[in-house]
């Protein structure tokens, strides 16, 4: 298992590194007579042995492999924290990674490209294999579920709460409160509170919850949302859960960018074997914990992992800053003819507003200045990497839960200070048009409700979300009708 810089130097994408056109490496996948030409990875010639399994998790996308099954491959000791991995929405290479041992290839695509082969994947299960799911909660060396559902995958409301309305939590508390140890649960809530019930039955011991997503006071939210429908499925869970359930705060950060055809078929010439599970990633990547673990953890410090005692900085420079802009651009980009976030931030236009984003944000971010502009910097050189191509249409879903968090704070606090967050409200003003121009196919978990907010006159949108927002201001909305209209002119 080695990380290895590429031979072939520094290239500006991984397609492009390749010494065949794609035609004729799709030929040689396609035709090639000799296996071992296309090997698959094993774990004999290509990592360690299987670990046992002591950490679980949900939701095994792209994210998840880049960030925490990468840091947790590279800690000391771990062969001894294996990871069992459940899918979310998706099944996609559930199967090619069972087909090798459950091993995959991280590419790191900067200046140079690199490879690692992560190791850190114990066993690799679809979402509905909630037999497999509890099985593992009821073993006493499971110590830690983290997830990465995304931030609509919590299914919270407006307030934070979760959303016990919603047809699928509410199936989920029927199910849990009918059959405790075997009812059929679908959403990440009522995953956790199956895998605690099981648990408690098994009296298995404590157990620590560190979710992995784009939320601020995550391991709050997480508290708050298998509390509330713990209470709801069986109230005396609750005292259960205060007992023995630990919740940790995090802030990850990794771009990961949607990955093509081509570039699987790059991976395979670049490596000399096939694996249809590799994941692509940029070289930069961050994670900050905080609060205390029920039980052991892998010592992710040891693999560049940082631990506070306050996180709210670090999580709202990346939601803010990262996140934030990243929403700008999906919105507004595409309306200046742009799809990835690269086109965006080379449009001086786009680049002026981003960076006009960015000064309000920053008034409220209690990080000394120079490490600030140290990160914006380092955020305009991440976003403008010709290897990583990031779709702007990626970041557009689930608006529902993203601009009240990035967007929402900085202007409530600008406007307390007397100062018009321009910015900040033109966002928002690109979320509306976007609205206005989305059809069934949004992806969003709220979608019924924030479509039902437009379709009128213009102004008159701008007006319903903010007030959706919490935005209550005439002023404001008066700047994002203009932003609004200028943005539909473009």
């Amino acid at each position: 298992m080695t990380s290895s810089p590429s031979t072939r130097g520094r290239c500006s994408t991984l397609t492009e590194s390749t010494e065949s056109t794609v035609t004729e490496v799709k030929a040689s996948l396609e035709q090639a007579s000799d296996p071992n030409a296309l090997r698959r990875l094993s774990r004999p010639g290509d990592g360690r042995p299987l670990a046992p399994v002591r950490h679980l998790h949900l939701g095994l996308g792209h994210f998840f492999r880049a960030h925490t099954a990468w840091y947790s491959d590279r800690v000391p000791g771990a062969e001894q924290w294996g990871i069992a991995a459940f899918a979310g929405r998706s099944a996609t290479h559930i199967d090619d990674l069972r087909g090798q041992d459950c091993l995959y290839t991280l590419v790191e695509q900067g200046e140079e490209i690199t490879t690692r082969v992560v190791a850190s994947l114990s066993a690799a299960h679809r979402g509905d294999d909630l037999a497999a799911w509890r099985d593992y909660a009821r073993r006493p060396e499971v110590e830690i579920v983290t997830a990465t559902v995304t931030e609509g995958g919590y299914r919270r409301d407006a307030s934070g709460d979760l959303d016990l309305a919603h047809p699928d939590v509410a199936a989920d508390v029927a199910a849990l409160a009918a059959d405790p140890l075997q009812g059929v649960v679908t959403t990440a809530p009522g995953k956790f509170v199956a895998a605690l019930l099981a648990r408690r039955d098994a009296a298995a011991g404590p157990i620590t919850l560190v979710p992995c997503d784009n939320v601020v006071d995550s391991g709050t939210m997480v508290r708050t949302v298998v509390t509330q429908m713990a209470e709801a499925v069986d109230p005396t869970l609750t005292s259960w859960i205060s007992d023995n359930v630990a919740f940790v705060a995090t802030m990850v950060d990794r771009i990961t960018p949607h990955q093509t055809d081509d570039d699987a078929i790059a991976v395979a010439r670049l490596t000399g074997y096939h694996d249809p599970a590799y994941v692509m990633t940029e070289p930069f990547s961050e994670w900050v914990l905080s609060g205390a673990f029920a039980g052991g953890r892998p010592a992710w410090e040891q693999a560049g992992a940082r631990f506070t005692d306050d996180i709210e900085p670090f999580e709202h420079r990346k939601l803010w800053l990262l996140n934030g802009s990243h929403s700008l651009m999906a919105y507004i980009g595409p309306l200046r003819g742009h799809a990835t976030v690269g086109e965006a931030i080379s449009d001086p236009v786009i680049a002026g507003w981003v960076d006009q984003w960015w000064d309000e944000a920053c008034r409220h971010i209690p990080i000394e200045a120079d490490e600030i502009m140290a990160y914006r910097r380092a955020l305009v050189a991440r976003f403008r990497n010709p290897a990583i191509k990031h779709l702007l249409s990626q970041i557009q879903a689930d608006g529902s839960q993203k601009v009240p968090m990035r967007f929402v704070p900085t202007i409530l606090a600008e406007r307390k200070a007397g100062r018009m967050p321009t910015g900040a409200l033109r966002a928002v003003a690109g979320w509306v048009v976007y609205l206005r121009g989305a059809d069934d196919t949004m992806s969003d978990v709220r979608a019924d409700e924030v479509r039902a907010l437009v379709g009128g006159d213009l102004d008159q949108d701008v007006g319903r979300v903010l007030a959706w927002l919490g935005v209550l201001d005439a002023e404001a909305a008066e700047v994002a009708v203009e932003a609004a209209r200028e943005l539909v002119a473009a």
